[in-house]
């Protein structure tokens, strides 16, 4: 089983910053994506930045410019700076896992899902 682990959300005003860590547990090899998605009272959950085990990045238009994702492979770990924070960034931002891993001795692509963090921004 892979495990993701979240940490940084919080509550800021707008225009603070804020950095959230997410640290995948288990047995991870390979090609993989991780990403951050955030949804928000009664909205669909939406991607928000994804980075592969290479380094190729994407963002939703939303968040360019704002907002940077960086991983560091050696630790399992996925990180995402979001500065210039806005009330309508404020959601419950949940990490995402997509790629090998072996779950119960079988190998094989597998996504996982984080608990999510709570991120409020207020105006």
């Amino acid at each position: 089983q892979v495990q993701l682990v979240e940490s940084g959300g919080g509550l800021v005003q707008a225009g603070g910053s804020l950095r959230l860590s997410c640290v995948a547990s288990g047995s991870i090899f390979g090609i993989n994506v991780m990403g951050w998605y955030r949804q928000a009272p009664g909205k669909q959950r939406e991607l928000v930045a994804r980075i592969t085990s290479g380094g190729s990045t994407n963002y939703a238009d939303s968040v360019k410019g704002r907002f940077t994702i960086s991983r560091d492979n050696a630790k399992n770990t996925v990180y995402l700076q979001m500065n210039s924070l806005k009330p309508e960034d404020t959601a419950a931002y949940y990490c995402n896992f997509h790629g090998s891993a072996v779950v119960g001795g079988v190998g094989g692509i597998y996504e996982f899902w984080g608990q999510g963090t709570q991120v409020t921004v207020s105006s």
